[in-house]
């Protein structure tokens, strides 16, 4: 591979010179749109380039070639002819580098690697609380990114990171987590660029599972998405013309505290009284539960709070599959709740497709049902036309493809691909 250096930068061009030729990127936009058409699709012949970004076969030529001298994209298979001659492939480099992905919730974390198409590798899951506080949380998370970086021989690109609580984007600063203590404003991304020297990217756990939901099914009826997660919390993940929409500062989609109660003996963990989480979230089933076994209602519940010493959400799921009757109708509850907050959204938003994950959403069926019948009761008929409510996989991994996704869509803006293509991987320092 031919030693690149970074050159001088003038009059926004990015100057990138090799041993024997100096290569220009004077039009970062274009080239951004080739590398991302061949990063979605792994092998694609010019002329699908040229059909795909808009761009002019001669303009494609060039960065196409311009491409192939950075190492990003090399010539691949012959194709399949349309007609003339079978043109060339050209494929993504996906093994110049790999990515670490996380993704922390209130009671676990699930790590795995990532090529640089976000196919997942070497995942992992540990039960942690997240509650501990954040020393003791990332000392966990690190000795399993240091055993993959361990695994590999090729460079490692960047990180990803979800976490369930507010993140402000930008800066990938958690802010006021209600279920973090000790997280607020926790300096995460330099301790990670410390350690690892490479950009790293942190959000919202549920905006990272629209992400890779919508990566995971790109079919042009789902660019308008909603990605709700019923886990601890409850929290929603908004895709919009296939872009994820963060809002002003990131905090968009945190459906879990809308009011939909006057009720003040329950207050949320932010602080407020009547919100959706602390009804149907999977904290409050866990609470309602104690309740109900401590009372005699559910002979299920008061097994499990003997065997265990605690309930959780997912005892109560246990318990609607197991036909306990007071876990029936605190599932169906959680749902109907639920619905009436997203028959709003979709009266105001208007997607095409809403998913259901998290770990309540393992009530199955019993929670779909409840949802559907709230919004669509609830919901204008032009709005839910063509609406699709279905659930998230059981013990999927979209928030990792998300992670991925995520530290992808920002290495290949034309902002951001500037400052590091020179060097053929990104490195520090990088204006993110």
């Amino acid at each position: 591979m031919n030693r690149i250096q970074r050159g001088e930068t003038l009059a926004g061009l990015s100057v990138i010179k090799h041993e024997t030729e100096a290569v220009i990127i004077d039009d970062p936009q274009s080239l951004s749109k080739v590398l991302t058409a061949l990063q979605r699709a792994e092998t694609l012949a010019r002329p699908e380039i040229a059909r795909i970004t808009g761009l002019g076969r001669a303009l494609v030529a060039k960065h196409v070639d311009l491409a192939l001298k950075l190492k990003l994209i090399s010539d691949g298979e012959f194709g399949s002819s349309t007609g003339g001659r079978n043109p060339r492939l050209l494929e993504f480099n996906k093994n110049s580098g790999f990515l670490l992905v996380a993704e922390l919730g209130a009671t676990g974390m699930t790590i795995a690697k990532s090529d640089l198409l976000g196919n997942l590798g070497d995942t992992c899951e540990i039960p942690i609380d997240i509650s501990i506080g954040p020393e003791k949380v990332l000392l966990e998370l690190e000795k399993i990114f240091d055993s993959l970086v361990a695994k590999e021989s090729i460079p490692l690109w960047a990180i990803g990171i979800g976490l369930p609580g507010p993140v402000e984007f930008a800066t990938g600063v958690l802010m006021s987590p209600p279920i973090m203590p000790g997280w607020d404003r926790y300096a995460l991304r330099q301790r990670m660029e410390r350690k690892y020297q490479t950009p790293v990217w942190i959000d919202n756990d549920v905006n990272l599972m629209a992400l890779g939901e919508a990566a995971t099914n790109p079919d042009s009826k789902n660019s308008e998405l909603l990605y709700i997660k019923m886990g601890t919390g409850i929290g929603a993940g908004i895709v919009s013309n296939q872009k994820l929409h963060r809002g002003a500062q990131g905090s968009a989609g945190d459906i879990g505290h809308i009011a939909i109660s006057d009720h003040t003996e329950i207050v949320c963990r932010c602080g407020n009284i009547g919100c959706l989480e602390a009804f149907a979230g999977g904290a409050a089933l866990a609470r309602d539960a104690k309740l109900a076994a401590e009372a005699g209602r559910s002979a299920f519940l008061a097994e499990r709070l003997k065997r265990n010493k605690t309930l959780s959400s997912k005892d109560v799921t246990d318990g609607a599959k197991n036909g306990d009757a007071w876990s029936v109708d605190a599932i169906s509850q959680a749902g109907r709740q639920v619905g009436k907050v997203l028959a709003t959204i979709i009266n105001f938003y208007n997607p095409s497709l809403v998913v259901i994950g998290g770990g309540v959403s393992s009530a199955g069926d019993l929670l779909l049902a409840a949802v559907r019948e709230s919004v669509y009761r609830r919901s204008l008929p032009l709005s839910t036309r063509d609406l699709e409510i279905r659930l998230g996989e059981e013990k999927d991994v979209i928030g990792l493809r998300g992670a991925a996704e995520m530290i992808l869509a920002e290495l290949f803006t034309p902002e951001l691909m500037v400052q590091w293509a020179s060097k053929g991987q990104p490195t520090l320092p990088i204006q993110y």
